[in-house]
């Protein structure tokens, strides 16, 4: 990018946030917090798919809008650079530093290779399908964090990451982000957004709600998701697209590693004992109420210190530690959680709930299209969580109050409260952070994102209106 170009990208960011401020009807976002928080997150949005400046700098512009512009209590923007999941990442991102100390992952490499075979379409299906079964279960943020580095490991050993300039990498890394979102549908269990959805269905009907409910009415349409996202993502890989090199010659390169040194296992252990621990957390919550799968990251990443060679020299030094810390993802994350922050505190996704409820809604299928459209676009620049607990109420709300039982309303809100990605916010930003361009995630992202709104509008229309399940719990 020449400095004409990266000085003009430079000024339309904050030219966007202040359109926004002075340009959006006052009818529709009375205050000003509401309108600079949709501005913050239009400027950022922009910076982020250009690049005129590193993606993490674009990350702090919450705080340093915020402090001109208040929105809400700078407390609440900075302590999302602090939260449990970035420590969480930082743990994780500590950890994988230690394989690439020991040359494990060239090891864990060399085996999937050998396992699944060098076929990208192979390749994709896989990581997709593993991604999203696990997050069905597991905190979404959890599931990416993990499964990114062991893919990264892979991508490192065929010489593919450089993930910005890898068509092979980008695609891999989008898969996974996109599965451990999606995933996350299946089951009450697979994030928090979830469970605030349960709430709201148990106070509405006054009645416990079982998990295996929410797994049967969501069956169908995780089943079209997870087929049509396959398809999407494999339509552009030839059947024969090769990784390089077959599977018989990955397990002959694997054939060749010598046998797995002390060190090597205990980097090994930590991660899959950190990995074990926070997949497992239902079974000792009661027991250690503190233990959250951000800690275990964090108390097995400093375990991780510890660990010397068969020298006697210590593994990890922090001097040469911190300096390969994927800290442009853990800043990401936390800017994108930041936007999210600003929208909700300052009102401006109550307003955003305000509107729909003024559009007249009959509970048909336009009714539907609106609900899955927006909920889908607010997951892309807030949180999952905090979509649902904006959306939820308003749902309800606007169809209670045309008459009509509410229940498949909100089983339809929470399919766009799970699904988002255009922009580089929530569990998308990992794979940003290992070098995916956010313009590439954008330009997949708004494709994926408007064949996604059209199957689920429809499907979930069909859902209401000839599945009575699905109109219960």
């Amino acid at each position: 990018m020449n400095n004409k170009k990266r000085l003009l990208f430079v000024l339309i960011g904050p030219a966007i946030f202040l359109l926004c401020c002075f340009a959006i009807p006052g009818a529709a976002f009375p205050t000003l917090a509401s309108r600079a928080a949709i501005g913050t997150v239009a400027w950022m949005a922009f910076w982020w798919v250009t690049g005129p400046v590193d993606y993490a700098v674009t990350a702090f512009l919450p705080i340093a809008v915020n402090a001109l512009v208040t929105m809400c209590d700078m407390s609440l923007v900075i302590s999302n650079y602090a939260s449990e999941t970035i420590l969480l990442l930082l743990g994780a991102s500590i950890l994988t530093i230690s394989w690439e100390e020991t040359g494990l992952d060239r090891r864990i490499a060399a085996s999937l290779l050998s396992l699944i075979g060098d076929n990208f379409r192979r390749q994709i299906i896989f990581w997709f399908l593993l991604s999203a079964a696990l997050s069905s279960i597991l905190p979404n943020a959890v599931v990416c964090a993990t499964i990114t580095p062991i893919a990264m490991s892979m991508l490192k050993y065929i010489k593919e990451d450089d993930i910005s300039n890898s068509r092979i990498g980008s695609k891999l890394l989008l898969t996974i982000a996109y599965a451990a979102g999606l995933g996350g549908l299946a089951s009450p269990l697979g994030g928090a957004m979830n469970l605030v959805t349960v709430d709201y269905l148990q106070q509405l009907t006054g009645q416990e709600y079982m998990y295996v409910s929410w797994v049967i009415r969501f069956l169908p349409i995780v089943f079209v998701l997870v087929v049509s996202n396959i398809i999407f993502m494999i339509r552009d890989v030839k059947k024969e697209e090769s990784l390089g090199g077959s599977r018989e010659y990955f397990r002959q390169e694997y054939k060749k590693f010598p046998k797995m040194k002390m060190e090597e296992k205990i980097s090994l252990g930590l991660f899959v004992l950190a990995t074990v621990l926070a997949f497992t957390r239902q079974f000792y919550q009661d027991l250690l109420p503190g233990l959250k799968p951000a800690y275990v990251f964090i108390i097995c990443a400093i375990l991780s210190f510890l660990v010397h060679r068969s020298n006697g020299e210590r593994l990890m030094v922090w001097k040469s530690v911190q300096s390969k810390i994927i800290w442009e993802m853990i800043y990401i994350f936390a800017g994108g959680l930041a936007a999210g922050t600003l929208i909700n505190e300052s009102g401006a996704a109550e307003k955003i709930g305000e509107l729909v409820a003024d559009m007249g809604l009959t509970g048909g299928f336009v009714t539907v299209f609106v609900i899955v459209t927006i909920t889908l676009l607010l997951s892309d620049v807030t949180s999952n969580t905090a979509t649902a607990a904006v959306s939820m109420p308003v749902v309800i709300s606007i169809i209670q109050g045309i008459g009509l039982n509410p229940i498949p309303y909100i089983y339809i809100a929470s399919v766009g409260v799970n699904l988002s990605y255009m922009l580089p916010t929530s569990i998308r930003a990992i794979p940003v952070g290992y070098g995916l361009q956010p313009k590439y995630m954008l330009k997949e992202g708004y494709k994926m994102s408007i064949m996604v709104i059209a199957l689920m509008s429809v499907l979930c229309y069909l859902l209401l209106k000839y599945w009575d399940a699905f109109s219960t719990i």
